[in-house]
């Protein structure tokens, strides 16, 4: 595995998924590039703008076991770690596996659950496994977790907490598409409703992209430096009361890595950083009661932090 064939694969990938979605290319790249990482994503955007969509056709794309879960507030944990039933031929319980046991999972709506379910996903998504009465169940390898959530829902829903938002490593807010993209979307729906994708790559080629990613992809002392900076001063800002973690470093480090080996590079830039940082702290901040009432948005903050910290080659 080498950066060029990672590129190449990542080229194909976009223009294959250009069959059911058109322009969120560059909501694709960055969930690619968090899937090589090994993490999780979590999608933002109003209903309608293909969330789901996206998510199932690049499970199929990348030749992978797919799942998805409504979240309703009577979703109970067990409908997603799974349940003990007994077998009445041999007299003991059995373990059925719920849906978390795939490659790719889509929690629709995550925030419609209440708490005890969102929570069932923690260990699966840090530990890679379940834990049910005693024994744990490795989760297939690779697993990643899509959550989509709605920003102007607010009756009825039970919003995340900071501690599971940290487990994603990155927010991707989806915007409506650009007026072009628009008409190209309702030309493609005249044609067909939904067209056939083909699996490009399969679980062995992205552990070996990831192992890539992790092992090969070379990050400069330089480089992290600033990655740190950026964090510090985001603990440091008067507009936030929260700031990044040390786990928000490593995120965009390890999410830099995988950008740069999906642009052909087995090392880190600066811009690689710059483009991720957006997304992985996003949802790691919490405004201060003064910004909040001055209606900042939190995207202010951020170019303001980047345009302010100097990168020293």
């Amino acid at each position: 595995m080498d950066p060029d064939e990672i590129k190449g694969i990542v080229e194909s990938i976009t223009e294959e998924i250009h069959q059911r979605v058109i322009g969120l290319d560059y909501a694709v790249r960055n969930i690619l590039a968090c899937f090589f990482a090994n993490g999780h994503v979590l999608l933002e955007g109003v209903p309608g703008i293909a969330k789901s969509m996206m998510a199932y056709s690049l499970a199929e794309i990348l030749g992978l076991d797919f799942k998805r879960i409504q979240f309703t507030p009577d979703l109970m944990p067990g409908d997603i770690t799974g349940v003990s039933v007994f077998n009445m031929k041999n007299q003991e319980f059995s373990f059925i596996e719920g849906p978390v046991f795939s490659n790719i999972i889509l929690c629709d709506e995550i925030s419609r659950a209440p708490p005890k379910t969102q929570s069932a996903l923690l260990e699966a998504m840090q530990e890679r496994q379940v834990s049910h009465e005693g024994i744990t169940y490795k989760l297939p390898e690779p697993f990643l977790v899509i959550a989509t959530q709605n920003p102007i829902e607010q009756a009825g829903v039970y919003p995340l907490p900071e501690a599971q938002l940290d487990r994603f490593l990155i927010r991707q807010i989806i915007s409506y598409p650009n007026k072009e993209a628009e008409i190209d979307i309702l030309q493609l729906k005249q044609k067909q409703d939904l067209k056939p994708v083909q699996a490009l790559v399969n679980a062995e080629k992205i552990l070996k992209i990831q192992q890539f990613v992790r092992q090969e992809v070379l990050v400069s002392e330089k480089i992290m430096e600033y990655i740190v900076n950026l964090m510090r001063k985001t603990r440091e800002h008067y507009g936030l009361t929260l700031g990044a973690s040390p786990r928000a470093s490593i995120s965009l480090m390890t999410v830099a890595q995988a950008r740069a080996a999906i642009s052909g590079r087995d090392y880190l830039e600066p811009d690689d950083v710059k483009q991720l940082f957006f997304p992985v702290v996003n949802h790691r901040l919490i405004l201060s009661p003064e910004t909040e009432m001055d209606k900042i948005p939190v995207i202010q903050i951020i170019d303001n932090i980047i345009k302010s910290t100097e990168v020293i080659l």
